[in-house]
């Protein structure tokens, strides 16, 4: 190993303190009376279901919506292509605070959707507002790991098939997903997990109210702030076992040749 290696072994050896030592200092807060408490906590209950509940339907939500999206944005040539495909980095560089705050001002009772959906704004601080925070950023992170699937498609493949009569839809439903569909299910995860880790939009757009608006984070944040650190406590734990559970199912997948190396 050349010695500039050895030393660059020091801020690696840090940032793994940090994440192991994160890690541990969760695990060991674990006692049989905190679980013994999560159990028969109503409110913990309510927010794992809650979070579960909303980031399932926002994941599927953000398929409908980011896959055609990708596909066009790579398959398609439109005027403002460019402008269009920069505007997607959009909700991955602005905080989750200033995107909720924009929602809430286009989506709100007086905002400028208000006159054309007038019941948008009395669902907004629901389970419908956490519901749309979460598609709005799952779907950023969707769009860019689908636009790579299918950008790592042959197009030979894709002319293939529409000379063999098919449609384009029929083409990618057919050939298209079928070929990338290990970077679209990588996209999938990665977009569940930034769905069931939202915070600052679901903030902004659906309150923190508990029993009603309460996803795992917003119960930590609400405990936290009301002193109660057991319950807050076995939230956090619930998402880092979630987190660990989408980080080994990533990885496998990875490990997987895909159908078009195949």
């Amino acid at each position: 190993m050349y010695p500039v290696m050895k030393w660059a072994l020091v801020p690696l050896l840090l940032l793994l303190c940090l994440i192991t030592g994160s890690l541990l200092a969760l695990l060991f807060q674990v006692t049989p009376a905190l679980l013994t408490k999560l159990i028969t906590d109503p409110e913990f209950h309510f927010a794992v279901l809650m979070s579960l509940a909303t980031s399932l339907t926002s994941l599927v939500l953000a398929f409908l919506i980011a896959v055609p999206a990708a596909w066009v944005m790579v398959r398609g040539d439109f005027p403002g292509k460019r402008v269009a495909d920069a505007l997607f980095d959009v909700p991955l560089v602005t905080p989750p605070l200033v995107i909720g705050i924009g929602l809430l001002l286009l989506l709100g009772s007086q905002g400028p959707l208000a006159g054309i959906f007038p019941q948008l704004g009395r669902w907004l601080f629901s389970p419908v507002g956490v519901i749309i925070a979460q598609t709005y950023v799952a779907s950023a992170v969707l769009y860019r790991s689908a636009q790579g699937a299918f950008a790592s498609v042959d197009p030979a493949y894709v002319r293939t098939a529409m000379n063999l009569g098919l449609t384009p839809g029929k083409t990618l439903l057919l050939a298209e997903i079928p070929l990338c569909l290990q970077g679209l299910l990588s996209g999938g995860i990665l977009a569940y997990s930034r769905a069931l880790g939202e915070f600052g939009a679901t903030l902004m757009l659906a309150g923190a109210t508990r029993f009603k608006t309460e996803t795992l984070p917003m119960a930590i944040y609400l405990n936290i702030a009301s002193g109660d650190f057991s319950l807050a406590l076995g939230c956090a734990l619930i998402l880092m076992a979630l987190a660990i559970v989408l980080l080994v199912a990533l990885h496998r997948l990875k490990r997987q040749p895909s159908h078009a190396a195949r």
